[in-house]
């Protein structure tokens, strides 16, 4: 099998290359490009959990790649975000969003959700087919995270292709225009805001750089794209892979079609079956240290496979199976620790309704193509369809 072959095929199913990498040890070097420098890749769940909230392990990589010669050419929003920070600073930042995901405030938007889920469904085809990434798992959370930032809908469409552009595999040229591309709209959103002050999050941003809750201007924007790109990216995939998943098995299909009042206890096993965010971002060792059995040197990187973790035998038994009466609490599809993501309760929001309004309104959808002809997503953060064709 050829290099492209042995890609297409991890990217189709990287399950059983993780559970190889698991057993043979589940911390260990990985080459990092043509570079010869190398990574840690962390793929057992002890580990991972472990690794996800030590403080020894920085997010801050201006501290790392400073005075480095990098040929990334990344706008500072974008590269030096909320993500890519360690305490106080990430503290600081993380309290100024975290009322907006609540799990009250996000009921607040539940019939938001609804409505625009019934909209986007009513153009689908009484028997398709239909691209149920492209026709819903796409437009909903773009719109969604775009209503609670007051992105104008006539500007909704580019900003999801700029999304896109950002996490492109292999095409770093495209990545980074990208990133100059959302930061110099979001810059513009922002000072038209200043001028005709409204009630969206971002309106409230505004008004922390404003005023005394020390924002300032650089950071400002890049939490406006963070929230921006992030907000909708993940749950795009997380839609696409359980629709997926649930496709792929028909028992576990029917329990949920026969009884939706089980979607929101089955969203945790959907999540850790398929994750869709394969790899953590970015962490580095700030000194030596010891994870499982492997010692790592200080000043390196440190990558935690989310999808492995959450496949590792040890912590879920019958890991590769779907199971929805399990209990998958304590899954690392969305981290853990201090940087656990933020949106958790809106993106499950918008997974319960989605999903069962498709249930609802198309009790039949099935695959309108064999699994093994689906094309995923070639990048190393998330995990996604670039399709899912189904007939209704």
């Amino acid at each position: 099998m050829n290099d492209a072959a042995k890609d297409t095929q991890s990217a189709h199913d990287p399950y059983p290359a993780y559970a190889a990498m698991r057993s043979e040890c589940p911390v260990q070097a990985v080459a990092s490009g043509s570079s010869g420098r190398h990574s840690y890749l962390v793929t057992g769940y002890a580990e991972a959990r472990h690794a996800l909230s030590d403080s020894r392990l920085s997010k801050d990589t201006a501290a790392f790649f400073a005075g480095k010669n990098s040929k990334r050419r990344l706008h500072p929003a974008v590269a030096h975000n909320m993500l890519a920070s360690d305490p106080p600073q990430h503290t600081r930042l993380r309290k100024l969003v975290t009322g907006a995901f609540t799990s009250g405030a996000v009921a607040g938007l539940r019939p938001f959700i609804t409505r625009l889920t019934d909209e986007l469904l009513d153009q689908w085809p009484a028997e398709g087919p239909v691209d149920l990434v492209a026709d819903l798992a796409v437009p909903l959370p773009v719109m969604v995270i775009c209503e609670l930032l007051g992105v104008p809908e006539i500007d909704r469409p580019q900003v999801q292709r700029w999304s896109a552009a950002l996490f492109a595999a292999g095409e770093p040229e495209r990545t980074d225009a990208a990133s100059y591309a959302v930061a110099d709209y979001m810059t513009g959103l922002i000072a038209s805001k200043r001028l005709r002050p409204g009630d969206s999050l971002l309106d409230r941003l505004i008004a922390a750089r404003d005023g005394e809750d020390h924002l300032n201007e650089e950071e400002l924007v890049s939490l406006a794209v963070l929230l921006l790109v992030a907000g909708h990216e993940t749950t795009t995939h997380f839609l696409g892979n359980a629709a997926l998943a649930l496709l792929q098995h028909p028992a576990e299909l029917e329990r949920v079609r026969s009884n939706p009042d089980a979607i929101p206890q089955a969203l945790d096993e959907l999540l850790r079956f398929d994750a869709p965010v394969s790899t953590s971002t970015f962490r580095f060792t700030t000194e030596a240290i010891t994870l499982g059995e492997t010692e790592i040197p200080a000043g390196v990187p440190v990558l935690v496979a989310l999808g492995a973790a959450n496949r590792d035998p040890d912590r879920f038994p019958t890991p590769d199976q779907l199971d929805l009466d399990r209990d998958a609490t304590g899954h690392l599809s969305f981290g853990h620790g201090i940087h656990r993501c933020v949106g958790a309760p809106l993106a499950k929001a918008e997974a319960h309704i989605a999903l069962g309004a498709i249930l609802t309104r198309f009790p039949e959808f099935r695959l309108a193509v064999p699994a093994e002809r689906l094309v995923w997503r070639h990048t190393r953060l998330v995990r996604g369809l670039d399709s899912l064709p189904v007939l209704l």
